[in-house]
């Protein structure tokens, strides 16, 4: 199992470099480069200059630091063609740019309307359609994870979705700050991941409120079209991580290995405080090989 640090909450104080060289110094062998403007940009097409790489390749080799995966957000689900198209067109450069770092894996969102739903999902499995022969060739692993305002944000729904391809470049992400929307509310974690069973190869750890409670949240005006949710320390929200952990133990995912892109992928996913991030990555790194490495 891969230990990775999501790094979006590094990307907007320091340079790439220096990026790099925090994640090493917090213990991390891998890096999870989340939407970066000077790489992979949310929505738009990847950048990625000469200078910028060899800025990312020089601290890589600096460190001995890995790239685990990109994540990629695009709008492959539409809601329209034009959205759709462009964002296929997104997808062949990330799948380019990671085949030259020799990364096999990436993670992305659904990224449809919620208030579109039917067309959304006919988006999704088009895209799919045509951009998984691209994935199989390059020996890509694509990691599908619903999120919070996306035109399917359940768990089970979105595993149906990833299984029903029944390839193995096609797996699924769980995401635990999103989980209270993965099953409206109920926070059944040992389910979830259990339903995922072995489409599960990547879990990102952070911490959130449960959403449906009522003042958990303050939204004004009541009843806004928005949603909320957090990437906070493990402890400081209400999901259920002891079971996380017992269920991940029980499934074995530390030791799991996939046909495309090797290692499951354990990612410290922590945004909202980065003046606790000091403290708060490590402890996250360390508490993960305790409980599914036993360290």
């Amino acid at each position: 199992m891969k230990i990775a640090f999501d790094v979006d909450v590094l990307a907007k104080q320091m340079s790439i470099s220096d990026m790099v060289h925090q994640v090493a110094d917090w213990g991390y062998k891998y890096i999870e480069q989340s939407p970066h403007p000077r790489i992979n940009p949310f929505y738009k097409h990847p950048l990625f200059s000469r200078e910028c790489e060899a800025e990312y390749r020089k601290a890589l080799r600096e460190t001995g630091v890995e790239i685990s995966s990109f994540i990629c957000v695009y709008r492959w689900s539409g809601p329209t063609e034009e959205h759709r198209r462009m964002a296929v067109d997104n997808w062949k450069k990330i799948v380019e740019i990671a085949v030259n770092m020799g990364v096999q894996v990436i993670n992305t969102e659904l990224s449809g309307d919620p208030n579109q739903p039917e067309l959304c999902n006919g988006m999704w499995f088009r895209s799919m359609d045509e951009l998984l022969p691209l994935f199989e060739k390059e020996n890509i692993r694509v990691e599908i994870q619903s999120h919070p305002y996306d035109f399917c944000e359940l768990n089970d729904e979105t595993c149906d979705m990833v299984k029903s391809y029944h390839s193995d470049n096609l797996k699924y992400v769980y995401s635990s700050p999103h989980g209270f929307f993965y099953d409206k509310g109920k926070g059944d974690v040992r389910h979830m991941l259990e339903y995922a069973g072995d489409d599960l190869s990547h879990v990102l750890f952070a911490d959130t409120m449960n959403q449906t409670i009522d003042c958990r949240y303050i939204l004004n005006p009541p009843g806004v079209n928005a949603t909320i949710h957090q990437h906070i320390g493990l402890g400081e929200g209400e999901v259920d991580f002891a079971g996380i952990f017992e269920t991940l133990r029980k499934m074995d995912f530390a030791h799991k290995t996939f046909r495309v892109g090797g290692e499951s992928i354990a990612c410290v996913s922590l945004f909202g405080y980065p003046e606790k991030m000091a403290k708060q990555a490590p402890e996250t790194r360390e508490r993960i090989e305790k409980e599914l490495l036993g360290r």
